[in-house]
């Protein structure tokens, strides 16, 4: 069912910064049925996630999986490790070499790399769901189905102040990964989600408030297990999603695909607002009969798309 596969070694690969790698691994995973035997769906996870979707440690179990909405015995499942997430034990120390752009051009090697031509679908969330747009902005043709889930072709200004925040956090503090999660943990949730979840509640052991243990031992349980130069580098490729940098504009680039896009935001997200898909979903439409929006309602923010399963599953069924 699952495959953690040796990575593809990319030789010579110059970044949009004009940095030079002469090799960069790029690892990948692949689930259900044998490459090329069935249709492809390409999964782009999240700042802290990786290519493990399902298993295990699958942090996509509930969407993906047998008999799930995206069912692994009709379908190939392939999901890269973004280049320095520190899985495969390779961290590119340099995060400010890369931009989302490049990730998906990586990723789009590796797509050539393993011969194929056209997937079925490429779905992420948050960050992952950016390179998916810069993906489609680079190779029209790559795939049937565009699934951005919480996320926009852009960072906003007000994602790009998060981001910053996050960086001077993470250059600046004496326990760097701790306290950006912290920080993260309040844009990935809301205040909804915080009253319902805690309303004010104290943990008589520590004597402190539940919202605050709850966050330290999101921050303890990070740092345990994630790298500094990871989460340096993941919130760089956040904060870079533009598919229209030196490049066209949105509507020159986007006409030229066939693809349906099926944008999917989340009604209380903090991160990507819905006001802002709306506005992309608007833009599309004037130019482009196959997007489709859709919104799950949900009080917890931005994370929701990993906890509104059922909802996901009924907005995204009959893609698949």
């Amino acid at each position: 069912m699952e495959n953690i596969i040796n990575p593809i070694l990319l030789q010579n690969f110059t970044t949009e910064s004009g940095a030079v790698y002469s090799e960069l691994p790029l690892s990948y995973a692949l689930f259900g049925q044998p490459l090329h035997t069935a249709p492809i769906v390409l999964v782009n996870h999240a700042l802290t996630g990786n290519a493990q979707v399902i298993g295990e440690n699958g942090w996509w179990n509930d969407l993906i999986g047998a008999d799930k909405t995206i069912d692994i015995h009709k379908y190939t499942i392939l999901a890269f490790n973004v280049p320095g997430n520190g899985v495969d034990s390779f961290l590119i120390e340099n995060h400010q070499d890369f931009t989302a752009r490049d990730v998906a051009r990586l990723f789009l090697k590796g797509i050539e790399d393993l011969n194929i031509s056209k997937l079925h679908t490429v779905i992420g969330g948050s960050v992952g769901g950016g390179i998916a747009w810069e993906m489609l902005a680079l190779s029209p043709r790559i795939t049937e189905n565009l699934i951005p889930i919480a996320t926009d072709w852009k960072s906003t200004d007000w994602l790009i102040a998060n981001c910053y925040l996050q960086e001077q956090i993470l250059k600046n503090s004496s326990q760097p990964i701790e306290d950006a999660r912290i920080h993260a943990m309040l844009c990935y949730r809301s205040p909804e989600s915080f009253k319902e979840k805690f309303n004010r509640t104290i943990n008589e052991n520590l004597a402190v408030f539940n919202v605050e243990s709850w966050l330290q031992h999101h921050g303890t349980k990070l740092q345990e297990r994630y790298q500094l130069a990871s989460y340096k580098m993941m919130n760089q490729l956040l904060k870079t999603i533009d598919i229209t940098r030196n490049s066209d504009d949105f509507e020159t680039l986007l006409s030229k695909t066939d693809a349906n896009i099926h944008i999917v935001a989340i009604n209380s997200d903090l991160f990507f607002t819905p006001r802002e898909n709306l506005e992309t979903y608007t833009d599309l439409k004037k130019f482009k009969e196959n997007v489709f929006y859709k919104e799950i309602d949900s009080v917890h923010g931005h994370d929701a798309f990993l906890i509104e399963y059922k909802q996901l599953d009924n907005l995204l069924k009959d893609i698949f």
